[in-house]
């Protein structure tokens, strides 16, 4: 490594590069939460006397490498550096190597303090603290400075080679970003200017919201100005984030032909698909620790062998990482984690950045990333984000583990029954409520059960039962949210029958958990086909105040789709019946007219039953098929399959299920979308909280909990018919909801509408 090519690391990332070995072991062990081990760190400094560094920023380098980081803790009074670490239940768990590399940390961290303050010997300190008991237990141990900084050489020199390599790794990638070319001719209508409006969000470090039609090419459009800014804008690493499977494969697609695939050569650039672990999982049916699964044995000791061989090929989707994983015998899930740091293009699911304890988070907090984040599809990131913070306790599942939970786990169980009990003796017996704040007895008496579980499965962490894990981390989760619980929050009882009542945490205002992860990336694009009204999603995604909307125009004609709308057709819930003649009459009239496949969208399985019995008792000529509950990925492929050019009929579909957005049918594949509904969600008691609350909160309460929502879900259904220049088609809207200006308001704005009958 030449001495101007320097490289900067933090203390945990080196350690954890040199200094594990051994096994990989996840039987579960429940470990402390973010804000739990926050609030731990906290406990212990107001332990200390006065004089007390906490939070002590320390640096050193060694030849061309400078390593920082904050240690814990250190008592100037009593010389002693503390590395702390929160923990629940027994530490006589954790193994031996886990132990080391924390031991590895605090000798790191002695070596740089001594070497800033001249001292000539130190008292390492490990301080961990069980979190539930508050009890700390104190391991020591004496270290002389130059024994400290020889260890501190050793792991520097272990490091140094990868260093070198990582250094012309991103000299290379970022001489090659400065001269990325646009893989195509040209960029398709209304790319470009989606492309500069990312670009500049780069360049200027803020969040972008930018609302693009259908058909552009809005993944390749916003990844090509990204990668070309990493370079100009010190950029570590890009996350493209999707809402579905396709969407990942889509920006792989992308990023092939921008030249990052494998045997490539054009764009020295890595690219990590992240893949859920029950999906990269070799092994199911055995735990995940050294002594059941052979992939996990000897993990550490096999990992650098398997990182060097991974790094030399750069391209990491699924199947590439699988084959590089079993070639060195590791587990391919824990070798993805462990790439994610040296990879600059992360591709994955949005929970992992926005969930709780989420892996590329994580890499911005841990080793201060300069993260460019892209979230494809970004309408749904508001009931995606809902559901990532909201929790729920089942009554039955609590009362089922009790008659097979082992005798240890009896008595907090049954506290915590009794608990259930008592507040459905407090509260109205109804099927749904609002709770005006948590039952703190009940929240008391789950988290004692949580850690009463916790110490169980802490002794007996590979005969634990499957059933007492999933109720643990539901009892987990509900108890992490509680402590955060506020008016972004909704707490609510549902009681479908005796036995079987339901407590949730349902989150209302997803803005107040989203928020700080824009905060933390350099620059984010948010982009869809659906992001009108900007204000709706500024509002409840947390956008910074200095975020910027922008709405590309469309690049179709008006000639290319005929609308419609029947406004004679009421679809309220009291006129479903009366609808299914005028509804039936529109498909078949459109059909006969113009023969070929269109879909059909209805606001409930219902309500598609009903109008497809009725159209096939009127006209079974007319070929027709339906989505049903619970479609398998097989059987959702299977009916995407049935769109074949050059046949015809008409597929039911729900509005906002799987067919009604993410698919792609040019040309005669798909011809025609009716929308049979406004898609408002139901007018029930929750819907009427939520209105509430986004009325209190943002004055556009029945906006932002009906109208907008049902009126995404109309536009997103209404785009699977013109996908590209060359296609044609129709839409018809039923309702007479319709005719509404502030509903039309809320369709695209190159869309002509017209009215008519069948």
């Amino acid at each position: 490594m030449s001495e101007t090519a320097g490289y900067r690391i933090a203390v945990r990332a080196l350690c954890e590069f040199t200094a594990r070995r051994g096994d990989l072991d996840h039987r579960f062990t429940p470990a402390p939460s973010a804000r739990e081990g926050i609030e731990g760190h906290a406990r212990v400094r107001e332990r200390r006397g006065e004089g007390y560094e906490a939070e002590l920023p320390l640096s050193g380098e060694f030849r061309s490498l400078t390593v920082a980081g904050r240690a814990d803790g250190y008592d100037p009074a009593a010389n002693r550096l503390e590395e702390i670490k929160t923990h629940r239940g027994s530490l006589e768990r954790m193994t031996a190597n886990q132990r080391a590399l924390h031991w590895a940390q605090a000798e790191v961290y002695g070596a740089l303090l001594c070497a800033e303050r001249g001292l000539e010997s130190l008292t390492l300190a490990l301080v961990y603290l069980d979190v539930a008991t508050g009890r700390e237990t104190r391991l020591t141990r004496e270290a002389r400075a130059d024994d400290l900084q020889a260890g501190f050489e050793a792991h520097c020199r272990a490091f140094l080679a990868w260093a070198e390599q990582e250094a012309a790794h991103r000299a290379a990638r970022d001489a090659a970003l400065s001269r990325l070319a646009f893989p195509h001719d040209d960029f398709r209508p209304g790319q470009r200017a989606l492309a500069e409006d990312a670009y500049r969000a780069a360049a200027t470090g803020r969040c972008l919201l930018a609302q693009a039609p259908t058909g552009i090419g809005k993944t390749l459009g916003t990844l090509f100005p990204l990668l070309a800014a990493m370079p100009r804008q010190a950029l570590d690493r890009l996350a493209f984030l999707t809402m579905k499977t396709p969407g990942r494969r889509l920006a792989l697609d992308a990023l092939a032909d921008l030249g990052a695939a494998d045997g490539e050569p054009r764009l020295p650039l890595r690219v990590l698909e992240l893949v859920a672990r029950d999906k990269a999982c070799e092994h199911p049916d055995r735990a995940c620790h050294g002594e059941a699964c052979p992939l996990a044995e000897g993990f550490f000791d096999r990992l650098p062998a398997a990182r060097r061989d991974a790094v030399a090929r750069g391209w990491w989707d699924r199947g590439a990482l699988r084959e590089v994983a079993l070639d060195h015998g590791v587990c391919p899930y824990y070798l993805g984690q462990e790439l994610a740091r040296w990879a600059d293009v992360l591709v994955g699911d949005v929970n992992h950045y926005f969930d709780d304890g989420a892996l590329i988070h994580g890499l911005v907090q841990v080793d201060g990333t300069r993260l460019g984040l892209l979230v494809d599809e970004a309408h749904n990131l508001v009931d995606r984000a809902r559901g990532m913070y909201s929790a729920e306790l089942d009554q039955r599942r609590l009362n089922r583990l009790r008659r097979s939970a082992p005798p240890a786990l009896s008595r907090p169980l049954g506290r915590l029954a009794r608990r259930w009990q008592a507040l459905l003796r407090e509260v109205d017996e109804c099927d749904w409520q609002a709770l005006d704040e948590l039952p703190r007895g009940l929240v008391g008496a789950l988290q004692q059960a949580v850690a009463a579980i916790t110490d169980y499965l802490g002794e007996h962490p590979s005969g634990a039962d499957p059933a007492l894990q999933e109720f643990l981390f539901e009892a987990l989760a509900f108890a992490r949210l509680a402590e955060r619980f506020g008016g972004h929050s909704l707490c609510e009882l549902r009681r479908p029958g005796r036995g079987r009542a339901r407590l949730a945490i349902r989150n209302l205002i997803p803005a107040d958990f989203l928020a700080p992860r824009f905060e933390a990336a350099r620059c984010a694009v948010l982009f869809s086909a659906t992001l009108s009204p900007a204000a709706y999603h500024r509002d409840l995604l947390g956008l910074p105040d200095d975020a910027v909307s922008r709405r590309v125009a469309a690049p179709f004609a008006a000639e290319q789709l005929e609308v419609r709308c029947r406004t004679d057709v009421s679809t309220r819930l009291v006129d479903r019946e009366a609808s299914l003649a005028p509804i039936v009459a529109e498909l078949a009239g459109q059909y006969r007219r113009r023969p070929g496949h269109y879909l059909a969208f209805f606001s409930s399985f219902a309500y598609l039953e009903a109008a497809l019995a009725r159209l096939r008792e009127a006209c079974p000529a007319i070929p027709v098929r339906a989505q049903h509950r619970g479609m398998d990925e097989a059987e959702r492929e299977a009916f995407l399959a049935g769109f074949v050019p050059g046949e015809a009929g008409i597929a039911f579909a729900v509005l906002g299920g799987a067919f009604a957005e993410g698919i792609d049918l040019p040309g005669e594949r798909l011809i025609g979308a009716f929308v049979a509904t406004l898609g408002l969600p139901p007018f029930d008691p929750f819907h009427e909280v939520l209105k509430a609350r986004l009325e209190a909160r943002f004055g556009r309460g029945h906006d932002y909990a009906y109208r907008i929502p049902g009126m995404i879900k109309v536009v997103q259904a209404a785009g699977r018919v013109i996908r590209g220049p060359e296609d044609r088609g129709v839409v018809v809207l039923m309702d007479d909801r319709f005719a509404r200006a502030e509903n039309r308001a809320l369709l695209p704005d190159w869309w002509r509408l017209g009215s008519g009958s069948a």
